[in-house]
């Protein structure tokens, strides 16, 4: 081999393995990066004395996973009302939107928050495996509430929470999905840092389920979002049976912009999807 062959070789040889160890760091530190709310402290015991809140815990394979239910204010076993599971960002915790989601209660509607496993002062740590067994066995314990209208039960996530969201959309009967600030897939992140989707450990591959989810989605988004572009927002609309696409002049963090406007555009989408006006058969 000529030297300048050699040289060159050895240049894509030093490539390759380059590119190697970026691909072997992004495996092993994804998890960091994709779920840094687990390194937040919580606030301890804030909410055991009050009445409107019960503090659950899911038990699950990694041990026992905190969620915060809030029946709607008339609900009963006579009267059932439906309910929101709801899923929030990765450097969040559920603390952060008990009062802000509290809107749901003034609907009519109970409010289950669910916390990621190792997030907050629940255990584990979070993947996706992880997260699907908590929000499962938090949908299990919601159906099971004698307060609780099975048969009209929304997902809703934000950011990250759109996974978990579409995997309760997925794998348990829903009314309707909620979609919020959300992406793709966390595949679609990988790809553009040229590295192989296969790498990808907790995929959350929202746009498979929103393609065969049979109920009424509503995606929300910002158009000023840089953090997950409103791109993945009108990809998810536009393969979906039935998506009504909101968006808003705002970016991912402070979106959206008029609470008023957005809780009166998600209450209208509910009545569309008959959550709010449809009686029960025990009523």
């Amino acid at each position: 081999m000529l030297p300048k062959q050699l040289d060159i070789a050895r240049f894509g040889i030093g490539a390759v393995v380059v590119y190697l160890i970026y691909v072997a760091f992004f495996f092993f530190m994804q998890r960091q990066m994709m779920f840094p709310g687990r390194h937040h402290t919580a606030p301890p015991g804030i909410v055991h004395n009050d009445a409107d809140l019960e503090v659950w815990w899911v038990e699950t394979k990694a041990g026992p996973i905190e969620a915060w239910f809030m029946p709607a204010p008339d609900a009963s076993a006579g009267r059932p009302a439906p309910a929101v599971i709801y899923s929030h960002g990765n450097g969040e915790l559920i603390d952060h939107w008990r009062r802000e989601l509290g809107h749901y209660r003034a609907l009519g509607i109970s409010l289950l928050l669910v916390e990621y496993p190792g997030y907050g002062r629940s255990a584990g740590s979070p993947s996706q495996a992880s997260i699907t067994e908590a929000v499962l066995g938090a949908y299990d314990k919601l159906v099971a509430q004698p307060e609780v209208d099975a048969s009209r039960i929304i997902a809703h996530g934000q950011s990250l929470g759109g996974g978990p969201a579409a995997i309760v959309a997925a794998n348990r009967p829903t009314s309707a999905l909620i979609l919020e600030s959300t992406f793709t897939s966390v595949r679609s992140f990988a790809r553009a840092y040229w590295l192989p989707g296969i790498m990808t450990r907790d995929p959350f591959d929202n746009l498979a389920v929103v393609k065969n989810y049979d109920g009424l989605i509503l995606i929300i988004h910002g158009t000023q979002d840089m953090t997950i572009p409103v791109a993945h927002a009108e990809t998810l609309a536009a393969n979906a049976e039935q998506a009504t696409l909101i968006t808003y002049p705002c970016s991912h963090n402070d979106c959206p912009p008029d609470w008023q406007q957005y809780w009166a555009e998600v209450a209208a989408f509910l009545q569309r999807t008959e959550t709010l006006n449809r009686m029960t058969n025990s009523e």
